[in-house]
């Protein structure tokens, strides 16, 4: 399986046509997305932004010419939508990746999602502190953290977590202090796009929602 991510940054006011052109061509986009074995495919936004994540059995740069035509010719459909933050056909910097035990059954799954903007020049250091925490984890994590995946392009990171809701517990004090000093920590390199730390920091930033998905 390879996981494929992307990002776009949206223009003024353009949330409503881009809603628009998405839906007069979902029925066409999720053929060819099952003609291509593209699956567990979602968008999401908060404030200008979009990033969607998918998975495939191949890398998409192996797609024949013809159906990279499709999509080019899609994205000239939502021409003056948005701009892209990542790269067209190239993959999105993989920052962190816990995936842990993938759940087949995404009907027990709650996603988490969220987005930050980066302090400039802070790339490789949001690297080194995430590759600390890949060095310190044993072995295979079980849950209920799974597929979690997080990704960068243009200054942004974004997450990507499917939750296993049959494993969720509520959090001790311990967690939540451990909780309050890594965000804290974290703040010296970055700022929030999505609500996530809200209840350290008690700013006021947009709940991320998902725009659509497929299968």
């Amino acid at each position: 399986m390879v996981r494929n991510s992307f990002a776009l940054k949206l223009r003024p006011h353009q949330m409503y046509s881009f809603g628009q052109v998405l839906h007069e061509n979902w029925y066409a986009i999720t053929g060819k997305f099952d003609a291509l074995n593209v699956s567990n495919f979602s968008m999401w936004n908060a404030e200008d932004l979009i990033f969607g994540y998918f998975e495939t059995i191949e890398p998409i740069s192996k797609w024949a010419d013809e159906d990279k035509d499709f999509f080019v010719k899609l994205n000239q459909k939502f021409d003056g939508c948005y701009d892209w933050i990542s790269e067209p056909w190239e993959p999105m910097r993989l920052m962190y990746q816990d995936f842990g035990i993938v759940r087949e059954d995404k009907e027990l799954i709650r996603h988490r999602v969220f987005m930050t903007k980066l302090v400039p020049g802070s790339e490789e250091e949001y690297k080194r502190r995430h590759d600390a925490l890949v060095d310190a984890r044993k072995g295979i994590n079980p849950g209920p953290d799974s597929n979690f995946s997080i990704w960068n392009a243009g200054g942004y990171i974004f997450g990507y977590d499917e939750i296993d809701t049959t494993m969720e517990r509520e959090r001790t004090d311990a967690d939540r202090q451990a909780d309050i000093a890594w965000e804290t920590k974290m703040l010296e390199i970055m700022s929030w796009i999505t609500d996530d730390v809200d209840w350290i920091t008690h700013e006021h930033h947009p709940h991320v929602r998902r725009i659509c998905y497929h299968g």
